[in-house]
């Protein structure tokens, strides 16, 4: 089996390259690896499968010895260091508990420490060279960003693996007539190697072996394939090899198989002409069925001088079953909707795209997060398939997904991906004690491949995350862009493109774009767009239709967005609210400010100024950003309102809403609250304050912090004066008009039972709505400023 070089050389100027090299015994001056102060006689390199050429398993060569690094107190900051070692720019991720494989030799360092500065991994603390007390199953691996430091020259930073990978795997249809649907769910397994695609000899192909393929495809899970009618269509094709049969379509309504969709007379010499150019790389294939990848299950591959291939054999078909999110038809859909399904106790939270995010599993009533320790892609794969999605693409660590609030439920999950559900691995019930929010673990899952990308694009930007928003419509050999209609785009719709187009979260959604050039586009061919934020595509949102109705025309008055890769994420202690909740009498003259402010009931302005008193529920808030970005206000500090009776400035006209609702959902009272002062109140330990209100200074909240608002300030009420006695609903929601950008806009609202009785008042069982029963839920969702997806 010959080298495969991760640059696509060809293999003879590979092989030339590593004679030479060792016959002369070391390199020439004009290759010779780049090398640092403190650097002095180690080298370094990239392991493991599978992987990029940009990742992998750190292998450091001291004394003329290979060996690894353990993962104990490894860092971003540590792989920042290593990534520059290998001559890369900075890192992107790293990596644990042994992702790429263990390697062997020697652990060469433990618990290393490094502050991200550092010329050379010499000058970060560690045990010391080759003092280690862990196993190879800790090997520690770094992901670096793609671009390599200018004047680094190692040709062996990369390292060259002595045998071939599987990196990518695709089913090809080969049936079927015209523009199949996305995602393809069944055809012959084809493998990308070095030599382009090829195909896969069937011979002992296994259900194990097509799970893994549907695994890596985005499916959970994998049905059987009707054999016989492969098998008489190779026959079919065999005997058109020899004969060119005139009654063609008639022979093959003869064949006594399960309907299939038409076999065309141009699929058969499609088969046909496969099998002639012998285009079989692999065979031998032996998966467990639990691996997250194929290049973990033991592979046999054909070598080039192989004249015989697959003898008797034929190509591996494989067929997948698609998650509810990618059912390909109606029929689909409802036979999946229509099976039993208990209540959910594993859901992905923070991630910008389905199957991504930060894992929360539901015990007791309340969600919570899992703890990192020992969390691998066996986990991570039970996650992603139990939640319809195929297997992992990456178990991450650290809280990348961000950090999540309240209960850490599990810790040291050990699965073998057999499992059907998390809940069914093997696991640790833990205290706050034993672990925090930053080892959050989170999962990136395997999805299908729809081409969704294809048919949205940006133009005019000052980058690929910006710009107006083109789609396309029309036929096959009629397609066309255009310009979608800015009347009533927002976060949400914005949400929708940069998940369609793979740009993460939105930051903005555009109304008007007139300093961006539309090019040759000028057409507007999409108008009414109104979305809820979980759509795959712009295409399942609600609008016009064919009818294009537009308040402002002109290209100037088109959608834009603005892509990012973060993104902040709001939410409101609960458990505060429940236990600050109060009653008070207020005077009237005591109120002249929160009149002026519109805080008080309509029924305030008729009442006998300055005499008499109004009701006033009160209670603390305490927000928490728990995402990846700073939550700043939509408006820039010159748009900000100063209030001369309060002596502040409004950054957002409405930050928050404050509402009394009977069981039924009839609101009875409300309260409103303009952003008093968006500032960092308190923090985490190991965050400090960035935005403070006093001077006129930024205001926001920072990743880690909060903001207070105490139950004595002004307007930071609801006014139940003309509230009967009666059971109600507190209902408090963060950020309602989505005026800012959030990776999570379910968890923006808060419930709470309570019970007045014209004296006293009882809250009582405060939660996020998102935890509530399914039925809960849906009204949940029809909460004050939620936008419809219905076209009124």
């Amino acid at each position: 089996m010959r080298p495969v070089s991760i640059w696509q050389w060809s293999p003879w100027g590979l092989l030339l390259c590593l004679l030479c090299c060792s016959c002369l015994g070391a390199p020439s001056p004009s290759t010779a690896p780049e090398k640092r102060p403190g650097s002095q006689g180690l080298r370094f390199r990239l392991a493991g499968f599978p992987r990029k050429p940009f990742e992998g398993r750190v292998e450091i060569q001291r004394s003329g010895e290979w060996g690894t690094i353990c993962d104990d107190d490894f860092t971003l900051q540590a792989a920042h260091v290593l990534c520059r070692e290998l001559g890369f720019t900075e890192a992107t991720g790293w990596t644990h508990s042994a992702k790429y494989g263990p390697g062997t030799g020697r652990i060469w360092l433990d618990n290393l420490s490094c502050s991200g500065t550092e010329q050379s991994v010499t000058e970060c603390a560690s045990r010391g060279w080759g003092n280690s007390d862990c196993t190879h199953d800790e090997d520690a691996g770094v992901i670096c960003k793609d671009q390599r430091l200018p004047g680094f020259s190692d040709s062996n930073v990369i390292e060259v693996e002595q045998h071939l990978q599987v990196e990518e795997v695709r089913l090809r249809p080969a049936v079927g007539r015209g523009r199949r649907p996305l995602p393809v769910t069944e055809g012959l397994v084809e493998v990308k190697l070095p030599d382009g695609w090829l195909q896969v000899c069937d011979k002992g192909w296994s259900a194990h072996n097509s799970h893994v393929v549907c695994g890596m495809l985005g499916f959970p899970s994998e049905k059987r394939v009707n054999t016989a009618f492969y098998r008489k269509l190779r026959k079919r094709a065999a005997k058109a090899s020899a004969r060119r049969p005139k009654p063609l379509g008639r022979q093959l309504t003869k064949l006594k198989v399960k309907p299939k969709p038409r076999v065309g007379r141009g699929s058969i010499k499609r088969l046909l002409a496969q099998r002639q150019q012998h285009s079989f790389g692999l065979h031998g294939v032996a998966c467990v069925g639990t691996e997250a990848h194929l290049s973990l299950c033991s592979l046999e591959f054909y070598r080039a001088n192989d004249t015989t291939r697959c003898p008797g054999g034929a190509p591996a078909v494989v067929s997948c079953v698609p998650g509810p999110l990618y059912a390909a038809s109606s029929g689909q859909k409802k036979q999946q909707q229509s099976k039993p399904q208990g209540e959910t106790r594993v859901r992905l939270k923070g991630g910008a795209h389905p199957g991504e995010g930060r894992v929360e599993v539901l015990k007791a009533s309340t969600w919570g997060t899992v703890c990192d320790r020992k969390w691998d892609l066996q986990a991570a794969s039970v996650v992603c398939r139990e939640l319809g999605f195929g297997s992992a693409r990456e178990a991450l660590s650290g809280a990348r997904m961000g950090q999540g609030m309240g209960a850490i439920h599990l810790s040291e999950v050990r699965c073998s991906g057999q499992e059907p559900s998390l809940w069914k691995c093997p696991h640790k019930n833990i205290t706050a004690e034993d672990c925090s929010h930053s080892r959050d673990a989170g999962v990136r899952c395997n999805l299908p491949y729809t081409g969704v990308e294809t048919k949205i694009r940006l133009s005019g930007g000052r980058s690929r995350h910006e710009g107006r928003v083109e789609v396309q419509i029309g036929e096959a050999g009629s397609l066309r862009w255009g310009l979608i209609c800015g009347d009533d785009w927002g976060t949400l719709e914005a949400m929708v493109v940069c998940r369609q187009l793979g740009l993460g979260y939105a930051n903005h959604g555009l109304q008007e774009t007139w300093y961006w050039d539309s090019g040759n586009t000028t057409e507007v061919v999409m108008s009414g767009v109104r979305c809820t934020g979980s759509e795959l595509s712009l295409d399942q949102c609600a609008h016009h239709g064919a009818h294009i109705a537009c308040k402002r025309t002109g290209t100037r008055f088109t959608a834009g967005v603005i892509c990012s890769e973060t993104a902040s994420d709001l939410l409101l202690h609960s458990a505060l609210v429940q236990e600050t909740a109060y009653i008070e009498d207020r005077p009237l003259h005591m109120l002249y400010c929160a009149a002026e402010e519109n805080c008080l009931a309509r029924s305030a302005r008729s009442a006998p100024w300055p005499y008499g008193h109004r009701r006033l529920l009160r209670f603390s808030s305490q927000i928490h950003n728990l995402g990846r970005a700073d939550f700043r206000p939509k408006a820039g500090r010159h748009s900000w309102v100063w209030h001369e009776c309060h002596g502040h400035y409004h950054s957002m006209d409405i930050f928050t809403h404050y509402d009394i609702l009977t069981p039924n959902g009839t609101k009875v009272a409300e309260g409103h609250k303009a952003s008093f002062c968006l500032e960092d109140t308190e923090c985490q330990e190991d965050v400090s304050k960035r935005y403070e209100c006093a001077n006129f200074g930024e205001q926001g909240i920072t990743v880690g912090c909060w903001d207070l608002y105490r139950h004595d300030i002004d307007c930071q009420w609801i006014d139940i004066t003309d509230v009967r006695p009666g059971n109600y609903i507190l209902q408090v929601v963060i950020n309602p008009n989505f005026e800012v950008a959030e990776s999570d806009f379910t968890n923006n609202a808060m419930k709470c039972n309570c019970k007045y009785d014209g004296h006293r008042i009882w809250v009582h069982n405060c939660h996020i709505g998102d935890a509530f029963s399914e039925e809960a839920n849906r009204r949940f969702e029809r909460y004050p400023g939620q936008t419809s997806n219905q076209i009124v």
